[in-house]
């Protein structure tokens, strides 16, 4: 028995509870099995009739956000104490938090929609939000329309695509990565420059001050 198929006769059982329970897990790094595939099979399920859209689409969403939700409650309440504790033998300080908490409030709003799409930041994105204190109503509006947003998309290409799901999934995961990748290299361009700006910015200081 391959994993959707398990995931299949876990619907005949337990029914939308597969996806309240499941996706859940998937935002707290246990990916068993991984949200994106849960979708778009729990979508394929509903293009052959074994599964109702409605109650699907509903138990989907209810669980990625309720996922998101102890996510960003863990970070909220445990993420700067675990920092501050045991951030030196991660190499995470906590004026490094507040840095990123800074560049976060200037431009994060809008990449909390796109994080849930890339797997593996989407596992840490609701326990990072909550660390750097997002505040709630800032997750409301981002945070669950992002939610939205990854449940409808790939619950279409299963419901969509029918038999071609998995190719069609496959090809959507290939360039999510290299968005990823992108974005990932973007970010760090962008701290190393504004980084190069204030040393000059200070030597400049140093040497006026000393004229």
């Amino acid at each position: 028995m391959n994993l959707f198929e398990l995931v299949e006769q876990l619907f005949e059982q337990y029914g939308y509870l597969v996806l309240l329970i499941g996706l859940p897990l998937d935002f707290i790094a246990l990916p068993i099995p991984p949200g994106n595939s849960t979708l778009t099979y729990t979508g394929f399920l509903t293009y052959k009739g074994i599964v109702e859209m409605v109650p699907a689409f509903g138990s989907a969403f209810i669980g990625a956000a309720i996922g998101l939700t102890i996510t960003y409650i863990l970070g909220y309440k445990l993420g700067m104490p675990l920092i501050e504790r045991y951030g030196k033998w991660l190499f995470i300080k906590p004026s490094l938090v507040e840095k990123t908490q800074v560049y976060y409030n200037k431009y994060g709003n809008k990449l909390l929609i796109i994080c849930f799409f890339i797997p593996g930041v989407r596992q840490f994105i609701g326990c990072f939000i909550g660390m750097i204190r997002v505040p709630y109503r800032t997750v409301w509006i981002y945070g669950y329309t992002g939610v939205a947003a990854w449940v409808i998309s790939f619950f279409s290409i299963g419901y969509i695509f029918g038999e071609q799901w998995q190719y069609i999934l496959n090809v959507v995961e290939h360039y999510l990565k290299v968005i990823f990748i992108c974005l990932a290299c973007s970010f760090l361009i962008l701290l190393v420059w504004n980084r190069v700006k204030r040393e000059k910015a200070k030597k400049l200081s140093n040497a006026t001050r000393n004229e």
